[in-house]
Order: C-alpha cells, then structure tokens, then sequence
C-alpha cells in the first residue's frame, strides 16, 4: 500500500526539481532509482506531474477518460 507520506515525498521530488531547472521535470532528469520510486508512488510520469501539480489535463485526455 502506498502511503500519503510517500505521495508527498514524490511530489516533492518533482517539485524540488521544477525548481532547480526552470521547466517540467523529464524522467531523465532524475535517476533511475528516483524515477521509478516517483513512478510507483504516483503512477505514470504524467500522471505524477498532474498529482504535483505542474501540468494540468488537457479538455481531449478528459474526454477520452470518460469514454473508457
């Protein structure tokens, strides 16, 4: 089971380095082991970015969600 705390320590992770760099974090901007904890705490990468808040759905994926 994933716990809140480790939701947070991955928003943290993709925050902290949307800071350092000026731009959305990419997966290589982080190692490998990072990475995947992110992933697996938060899901896909754009997933993880919409959870910390840096990218917002756009109208399509909304409505392709819908339809599924």
């Amino acid at each position: 089971m994933i716990t809140e705390e480790k939701k947070q320590w991955a928003i943290r992770q993709l925050h902290d380095k949307f800071h350092e760099l000026g731009r959305l974090p990419k997966k290589d901007d982080f190692d490998e082991s990072t990475r995947s904890r992110i992933k697996a705490f938060l899901g896909p990468w754009h997933r993880g970015l919409e959870a910390a808040g840096l990218r917002k759905v756009s109208e399509s994926e909304r409505e392709n969600c819908k339809k599924i």
